[in-house]
């Protein structure tokens, strides 16, 4: 049960992640233009956001394949 909330925990932030990064590369563009979709929050802390989400991915990535190296011998 775990192993499936995890697997799918991980896909779900891999995605909310490249969608802030591009939302933020989108932003950037309109703010080169003078336009600006996004008034709380810069670029750059949207790719924060991004890379925390990529990080927790590559931690559940790192515990599932620690978890299969256990089971076989």
């Amino acid at each position: 049960m775990i192993d499936k909330l995890s697997s799918f925990m991980s896909r779900v932030l891999f995605l909310v992640a490249f969608f802030l990064a591009g939302v933020a590369i989108w932003e950037r563009l309109a703010n080169v233009f003078g336009f600006t979709m996004l008034r709380g929050y810069a670029p750059s802390r949207l790719l924060d956001y991004a890379g925390v989400a990529v990080l927790f991915v590559i931690a559940l990535q790192v515990r599932e394949i620690k978890e299969l190296k256990k089971r076989t011998p």
